[in-house]
């Protein structure tokens, strides 16, 4: 089985996931194209889980026995990129041409296309179910290999997502952990403004999952609480990760409008000053 890639330390992966908010700014800023504000509210989750949790290596990233990560949230590829080039996929070089022309790092995830990507997403609603049949297909195999998954809130709008919560439920897909990234704003509004979510935590509980909360920006707190996965014998795992849109740039932070909108050179230099 693949290699846990893990860091010395929760301080290097937090300061890896500062490194990878750099990065995403400077690589959404110069195609122009991205979803800044998802991309920043994710970063603390997956430098965890690619240099805390997961079980792969990027020298073979189609090891059979690789525990996957799947991006439901395909519009924040912008962190993916990112998080798989500082975990070694890819050449970081290769983030220069985001978004580019013939580019493989289109503005949505493509496994023929990108190492360490597990399925294409971009239409919400997708990833979650993807997830569950990749954790189906592990129990028939007798594998230990898990299945990760990140759900925007918003995206818990889509009733794709709530069929694939039943069916979780209902086979007992411990080796499944579902992680929406609560940061509360969706695209032109607040989630709970455009369709109520709360209590998010009963509704998982309801289907037969064992909830978590977690502070989703705190890598000490996360490490944690991967860490306790399955949280209950015999069912899956939610992690209701409680994050900043925006994390970490003052005027990006919790403003809707910057689910995509794209920073000027004075604002790239301000966020990567607050970054350093």
């Amino acid at each position: 089985m693949s290699q846990v890639r893990v860091q010395s330390s929760a301080e290097a992966i937090r300061a890896g996931a500062k490194a990878i908010r750099r990065r995403n700014i400077e690589i959404v800023h110069a195609a122009g194209l991205g979803h800044i504000g998802g991309d920043l509210s994710a970063a603390d989750i997956l430098a965890t889980l690619y240099f805390g949790v997961l079980s792969v290596d990027p020298e073979h990233p189609d090891d059979p026995e690789r525990d996957r990560y799947i991006q439901s949230k395909g519009h924040a590829s912008g962190v993916l990129y990112t998080t798989l080039a500082a975990a070694g996929f890819f050449p970081d070089a290769l983030l220069d041409t985001y978004m580019g022309d013939g580019s493989p790092l289109n503005g949505h995830p493509d496994r023929k296309k990108v190492p360490g990507v597990e399925t294409n997403t971009g239409p919400l609603g997708h990833g979650l179910p993807v997830a569950v049949g990749t954790a189906i297909a592990a129990k028939l195999d007798g594998s230990p290999r898990r299945t990760f998954v990140l759900c925007g809130d918003g995206e818990m709008q889509e009733g794709s997502n709530w069929e694939a919560i039943m069916a979780a439920g209902h086979r007992g897909l411990d080796n499944l952990v579902a992680i929406v990234d609560r940061n509360r704003l969706q695209q032109g509004a607040r989630t709970e403004d455009t369709n109520a979510l709360d209590p998010l935590d009963a509704k998982f509980a309801a289907f037969g999952w064992a909830v978590r909360s977690v502070d989703g920006n705190d890598v000490d707190a996360l490490l944690e609480t991967f860490a306790a996965v399955p949280f209950a014998a015999g069912r899956p795992s939610c992690v209701i990760a409680s994050t900043i849109k925006g994390r970490g740039v003052s005027f990006i932070e919790d403003r809707v409008e910057w689910h995509h909108k794209v920073p000027n050179a004075e604002q790239t230099a301000q966020a990567l000053e607050e970054l350093a």
